[in-house]
């Protein structure tokens, strides 16, 4: 026989997961939504709300091993292209968020459509007041099929010597 304790407890359970799962639910709808503009934002060379979606201490990593950027110096290498509206379009073609416990944090990985062909996408998205979602850290990378991996490591191989160079200097 059942004890009556444990029907009470049981429903308490169900209810707290029904309920915390919801939530993920909404934070997940809500940064799917927040890099979806994002995107949007870029392709439409709309400056300001672009970089209004990152963290005040947000990074962009670029597929260039010396770009690694705070807002501020992203802020500057793009606006040139955001003033002459030849800015970029990725489109996403598939996307994974996962979160951390607390719900505050969350990172993501997706796979972009873009001029350079099928890039990936991954960064860390941090909750902030009235449960907005904003980029705080965002890394863009050239995928690269396995079978061309051998070609790709030729075409690079000198640029790859200076920067090894360069960093095991310092």
């Amino acid at each position: 026989m059942v004890s009556k304790r444990f029907i009470p407890i049981s429903f308490l359970f169900l209810l707290l997961i029904s309920i915390s799962s919801a939530a993920q639910n909404k934070d997940e709808k809500l940064v799917n939504q927040t890099l979806d503009q994002w995107h949007k934002d870029v392709a439409d060379a709309n400056f300001d709300n672009y970089f209004n979606a990152f963290t005040k201490d947000g990074v962009f990593i670029g597929t260039d091993a010396n770009e690694i950027w705070n807002v501020d110096e992203f802020k500057s290498f793009s606006k040139p292209y955001f003033d002459k509206k030849q800015t970029w379009d990725f489109k996403p073609l598939k996307r994974n968020v996962y979160f951390s416990e607390n719900q505050k944090i969350a990172w993501f990985d997706e796979i972009l459509d873009t001029w350079m062909g099928v890039c990936r996408g991954s960064g860390v998205m941090k909750k902030v007041k009235n449960g907005k979602w904003k980029i705080a850290q965002y890394v863009l990378s050239v995928t690269v099929p396995n079978d061309d991996m051998k070609k790709i490591i030729e075409v690079k191989k000198i640029n790859d010597s200076i920067i090894t160079k360069n960093l095991s200097n310092k």
